[in-house]
């Protein structure tokens, strides 16, 4: 799996409360807390290398004593985290996430000093194992099967360097490349290629079915000569692909298919790339004509609707200007469809606030 980690089991302790002093009924410090803070260009590895025992212990509580009757509190455990971490209890159960730069999580609060409540005896810090998951938040996130042409695609509409050769499973951990435009930068995901049952965790299934969660958008890249894994698998039309990467996405989760959505077809160099190309547009404009030809386990129960359909080809550059100005162009219509969205909300936050004033 490479150097990416996109998992890790921490250990993380609060501090203990400091002594009290029951003479004088004096309070010890509360113990300090460890908090989690998202924080750009951190990654699960650095941490790692930095804290290989992978202990998080905040400070202890100051005593209480006749100089000070009131205990300073423990000193705050920060750990940097990546952004789009999901903050899990060891049984699986998510319990925060930071999504943003500077949003903070309390891990493991401090115990409280020693009072007279406690008879002047201190609490321990709360104490637990913690996992983080990371999923990668970009703006796009491609799709396909293995050697559909993902990764030379990323290379060639972003910044990126993914290793790209003739062989089904090139990429095994994933990519992030930005789309340079002259006013604006434009992160992409390159997820590695799936699989038939990459839903029930076949082949690197869930490592990577999860970072499409983050994606605003997707890309699906199809072979327009169609896809075989292996001379044991099933030959697949090019129609057959889309159905089947819609089939995963909507077994693993419904909701991914709720994201708008683009559609590049690749490979459009190879010979009768054309009279595919011609006989695949028949098929999306009534995909419903066709589905009754096909096998009914690949058929979705519904259909992904796509904003855009771009033929491109990686080895010649056909269509890859084109395909970033799509890109560009629904991106920006999603970014102004959720400020719309944003302002209304806030227009009714204000009338419903105006209308409870009059009201009073």
């Amino acid at each position: 799996y490479g150097n990416f980690i996109d998992d890790l089991r921490l250990y993380v302790r609060g501090g203990t409360g400091g002594m009290g002093y029951p003479r004088l009924g004096g309070e010890g410090g509360r113990g300090g807390d460890v908090w989690f803070v998202a924080r750009e260009r951190t990654t699960l590895k650095s941490i790692r290398d930095r804290y290989p025992q992978k202990r998080f212990v905040a400070g202890t509580g100051a005593n209480s004593s006749v100089k000070a009757l009131k205990g300073e509190k423990g000193k705050d455990c920060e750990v940097h985290v990546p952004l789009g971490i999901s903050v899990l209890c060891d049984d699986g159960k998510q319990i925060g996430e930071l999504n943003a730069a500077g949003e903070r999580f309390l891990a493991a609060r401090g115990g409280l000093g020693g009072s007279l409540a406690t008879n002047f005896v201190p609490c321990k810090g709360q104490r637990r194992i913690v996992r983080l998951d990371l999923k990668l938040i970009a703006d796009v996130g491609l799709v396909g099967f293995p050697n559909a042409g993902k990764s030379s695609l990323l290379s060639k509409i972003s910044h990126a360097k993914p290793e790209i050769a003739n062989y089904a499973f090139t990429t095994i951990q994933p990519e992030l490349g930005k789309i340079m435009y002259a006013d604006y930068k434009q992160v992409v995901a390159d997820l590695p290629g799936l699989i038939e049952g990459a839903h029930a965790n076949k082949g690197m299934g869930h490592k990577f079915l999860k970072h499409v969660e983050r994606t605003k958008q997707l890309l699906l890249v199809v072979d327009i000569s169609g896809f075989q894994l292996s001379i044991k698998t099933q030959f697949r039309t090019a129609l057959e692909t889309i159905l089947l990467l819609t089939k995963e996405l909507e077994l693993y989760k419904e909701e991914l298919l709720k994201k708008p959505a683009l559609l590049a077809i690749n490979k459009m160099d190879l010979p009768c790339a054309k009279d595919n190309w011609n006989e695949l547009m028949k098929q999306l404009e009534n995909p419903q004509d066709f589905l009754h030809l096909l096998q009914e386990e690949i058929i979705p129960a519904n259909i992904l609707e796509f904003k855009d359909v771009i033929p491109v080809s990686t080895y010649t550059g056909e269509g890859i200007e084109e395909l970033k100005a799509r890109i560009r162009k629904s991106v920006d219509e999603e970014a102004e469809q959720e400020n719309e969205e944003y302002r209304k909300k806030k227009l009714l936050l204000l009338q419903t606030s105006e209308e409870g004033q009059i009201n009073r």
